[in-house]
């Protein structure tokens, strides 16, 4: 069977803790495994022809854990984006933000508007990182910046996050884990995705995990609603 590659793939990356915690592990160590295999499930997206590829690293709600949790997690999303800048400019791949800017450090801040600014130009592959995302919030901010325009279905869509993106509603949904819900990932973007609920935790899910998951997306018949 042929298999039918998406424009698009998003994934929410869940499970990281609890990896972490059924091997003795500090969360820590979890959260940076789920990091490095995320990077590695990227670039086999790009192999496989996918153009647009979205993680939901962080939520508007992730705020409520705990300030060390916070902490450490925002270095790691400082020592990914240092690491991944390199990879962007040779394969030519372009970093966007989703999400909020605001109530991130401004450490982190400038090194994401950084990479988005060396990397606007390529237009062949997207990589986009929902960090302080919620789409309820992303819903709120569009309607905060339409500027008295009338607002349709049509152009709303220049009003959210993705509004760069060749592509903007994903294909595909996975999410790790097990937990069988969006928790609100794309909210307006999602309406005809498919979705995929893997019972693995993100650092143990494979590059061939992914592919067996597109296969599965290849299978599925769309028909948005016709």
């Amino acid at each position: 069977m042929k298999t039918n590659i998406p424009n698009h793939v998003a994934i929410i990356p869940d499970g990281n803790r609890r990896w972490a915690l059924d091997k003795g592990k500090n969360t820590y160590e979890g959260h940076k495994k789920g990091f490095e295999k995320l990077i590695k499930i990227a670039k086999k997206a790009r192999e496989l022809g996918i153009k647009v590829f979205t993680v939901w690293a962080f939520s508007t709600e992730n705020w409520k854990r705990s300030k060390a949790e916070i902490n450490y997690l925002m270095k790691l999303y400082e020592i990914m984006l240092d690491k991944y800048l390199t990879e962007a400019l040779k394969d030519k791949i372009r970093i966007i933000h989703l999400g909020r800017k605001d109530r991130i450090n401004e450490n982190l801040k400038n090194k994401i508007i950084n990479i988005e600014e060396k990397t606007k130009k390529f237009d062949k592959y997207f990589l986009c990182i929902a960090l302080d995302y919620g789409g309820r919030d992303e819903i709120i901010r569009a309607m905060e910046d339409k500027k008295k325009l009338k607002v349709d279905e049509n152009n709303f869509n220049q009003f959210l996050d993705t509004k760069d993106l060749p592509f903007p509603n994903p294909d595909l949904i996975i999410r790790t884990s097990g937990e069988q819900r969006l928790s609100g990932f794309l909210l307006w973007q999602s309406q005809y995705s498919e979705l995929v609920f893997i019972k693995k935790y993100l650092p143990d899910y494979s590059d061939s995990d992914f592919e067996n998951t597109i296969k599965e997306f290849s299978k599925r018949q769309r028909r948005f609603g016709k």
